[in-house]
């Protein structure tokens, strides 16, 4: 129960990182700079009489429904209520929490500034499992009638959608939005990788049976044992390779030095990991 209740309030923590960027950041600067915000900072502009928040309502359901008949239901309870809570959560801070103009006439700074916001809290949504929707699933239609890998299929949205703020603000506020959108995907991944700091861990060592069973006894960690004959004196060799997080790599690391200090170990930083104990195949 309270591994549910743990990532609800980190889903949440994220939106609002993500809300906040929009409603002080983007929006009193015109950057559109892709997804159902960016869209609906270009509509306020059209339709000035209704709400960011409430345009993002509407663009969220319209979507949704498109997903539907499209794609059927195949997403995730997480990914719809994080959609509709970045739509209420903007629209609740620019009710109750109000700014009047930009924070500054330094539209960089504001930019560089509300988008590692707006990423960090994507990357803590993005690691509890869902995402805040909206042109999510246009890539993914994309990516089921026309074969364009998810990724680039919200790229090419979000590109889109801020060349279109380039017509409604002008070419300089564009530009802008375009370079929000390529530095949105940078600090994203970046933000993930510290999620996800796990090592590929490879150790040849004259104490093979003993660093096999503290990686298994003491880590509890699984690892696999290869047979390989080195090149020159054409020893026969055990080598190990198992897969760890960092506290866990410093552990093992103390642990060979004290028993082997001519042990031989690389380390690989893996980008992601599916199955065993690590992330789930499926969701």
């Amino acid at each position: 129960m309270w591994k549910q209740i743990k990532s609800f309030l980190l889903i949440n923590l994220g939106v609002l990182f993500v809300a906040a960027n929009v409603t002080y950041f983007l929006s009193p600067n015109d950057l559109a700079t892709g997804g159902v915000s960016g869209l609906s900072i270009v509509m306020n502009t059209v339709f000035p009489g209704l709400s960011l928040g409430l345009i993002m309502i509407i663009f969220n359901i319209l979507l949704f429904i498109v997903g539907f008949i499209f794609l059927g239901f195949q997403f995730g309870a997480k990914t719809i209520y994080a959609s509709f809570a970045l739509s209420f959560m903007v629209w609740g801070l620019e009710t109750y929490f109000p700014i009047q103009e930009a924070m500054s006439e330094d539209i960089l700074i504001q930019l560089i500034i509300g988008q590692i916001i707006a990423a960090s809290g994507m990357a803590v949504v993005f690691h509890q499992g869902a995402s805040t929707g909206g042109t999510d699933i246009i890539a993914m239609i994309l990516n089921k009638y026309f074969s364009v890998e998810v990724g680039k299929g919200v790229l090419i949205s979000d590109i889109a959608i801020a060349t279109s703020s380039v017509f409604v603000f002008g070419p300089a506020v564009g530009m802008y939005a375009f370079f929000g959108v390529i530095l949105n995907g940078l600090v994203i991944d970046y933000a993930l990788e510290q999620f996800e700091d796990n090592k590929e861990v490879v150790i040849i060592s004259e104490e093979s049976d003993e660093v096999r069973s503290y990686i298994v006894e003491k880590l509890g960690r699984g690892a696999t044992i290869h047979h390989a004959k080195g090149a020159f004196n054409r020893e026969d060799k055990e080598v190990i390779t198992t897969v760890l997080s960092r506290k866990e790599y410093t552990r093992l690391k103390k642990y060979i030095t004290a028993i082997d200090e001519h042990a031989f170990i690389t380390v690989h930083k893996m980008n992601e990991i599916l199955g065993e104990n690590f992330k789930r195949l499926t969701s």
